[in-house]
């Protein structure tokens, strides 16, 4: 996956100080931030996106390698090495969001399983599936299966990605993950530590990769999963389902099922209020009268409608939309009346139209 540009993640242009990398990340986590979305299932991996921009932006060191190289210039450096020298803690302090966000330790230890070491269970990502529901089954309530594609550590290498005789201590950094270089300048000295290229951090090299998962440590494999969508829900309504997203190295992530709504073919809704259009004839529309309409179940229900009634006028029916998600009650039902004009008339309607016209004619001219 291409990563993206750390400039663009926090909206600011190369040319921006210290100052403005601070004001434009604080401005962009006071948005984002998964406790002021909690219906947004992607807004923990926009902040991860954030927090590694300013981590490395923020850094003279790490910022003058990417503008140099780019992504490439940091490959070196482990998820720690980049989190390492940022202080998230006391910078969300500094902007006075503690009460706001009940941060007690790192923002990215308990929040976002990347950076620093972490004394809590690290978290597999969580996932999201876009399931289509027809609108009846939106009023109803419905039981869906999910077929879940996801990776699962390989159960055979257990996440190495090796056979069980295909690993090798990494001989550049003697299996610590680490490469240290030291100089000394007078009495004092300096110490440098940087991830193991050559391992990655890992310690150890495939020399034989594992045949179950083809070296990846992972496999992929579908899980069907049982939904219950409540009565109610409306395009954009999430289901969380704990546990049934990515395995991560100590508990896996969520699944997040995010409804829509299919069109239907005659009721279109709005909010839990339903509107259909209804034709009538010229004669009902004009000397009133009761019609025979159904509502969302198909159910036969009669309308009155009242003399005189126009294209256009809108009756209500109560009770007869959708019902309130986690409440009681429902909404109501709304006809939109159109008018139809009869065609192919046959000459004794025509007659009896010429007459209605014409006293219609000589009502107006007495008047």
């Amino acid at each position: 996956m291409t990563k993206k540009d750390y400039y663009e993640v926090l909206g600011i242009g190369r040319e921006a100080g210290a100052d403005e990398i601070k004001k434009a990340y604080r401005g962009l986590v006071m948005k984002y931030h998964p406790d002021r979305n909690p219906d947004n299932p992607e807004a923990a991996e926009i902040m991860k996106d954030l927090n590694e921009a300013y981590a490395v932006l923020s850094n003279q060191k790490k910022r003058q390698l990417y503008d140099l190289y780019g992504h490439e210039g940091l490959s070196g450096y482990s998820e720690g090495d980049l989190f390492r020298d940022v202080d998230f803690s006391g910078l969300f302090r500094e902007f006075g969001m503690r009460d706001i966000f009940g941060f007690g330790g790192s923002i990215l230890g308990d929040l976002f399983g990347f950076g620093r070491e972490r004394s809590g269970p690290q978290k597999g990502a969580d996932l999201r599936y876009d399931l289509t529901i027809a609108l009846e089954e939106a009023a109803l309530g419905v039981e869906k299966t999910v077929r879940l594609p996801r990776r699962e550590v390989c159960p055979v290498c257990r996440g190495t990605g090796a056979e069980p005789d295909g690993l090798q201590e990494c001989d550049q950094c003697h299996g610590t993950g680490q490469i240290i270089n030291e100089r000394r300048s007078g009495s004092s000295v300096f110490r440098e530590i940087r991830t193991c290229r050559k391992c990655g951090g890992k310690r150890s090299i495939v020399t034989k990769s594992c045949g179950e998962c083809e070296g990846r440590g992972v496999i992929e494999k579908i899980k069907e999963i049982s939904i219950t969508v409540p009565p109610g829900a409306d395009t954009g309504y999430a289901i969380k389902v704990e546990g049934e997203g990515e395995h991560g190295k100590d508990v896996p992530g969520d699944l997040y099922v995010v409804i829509d709504v299919a069109k239907h073919p005659v009721f279109e809704r709005h909010g839990d209020d339903l509107y259909r259009e209804q034709e009538i004839s010229f004669t009902i529309a004009a000397l009133g009268g009761v019609i025979e309409t159904t509502d969302l179940e198909s159910n036969r229900m009669n309308l009155e409608i009242p003399e005189g009634t126009q294209t256009g006028t809108v009756l209500k029916v109560e009770g007869k939309g959708m019902p309130h998600l986690g409440g009681e009650g429902t909404g109501d039902q709304y006809v939109v009346v159109r008018v139809t004009v009869p065609t192919n008339l046959n000459e004794k309607q025509k007659e009896l139209l010429r007459q209605f016209q014409k006293i219609a004619q000589n009502e107006d001219s007495a008047c």
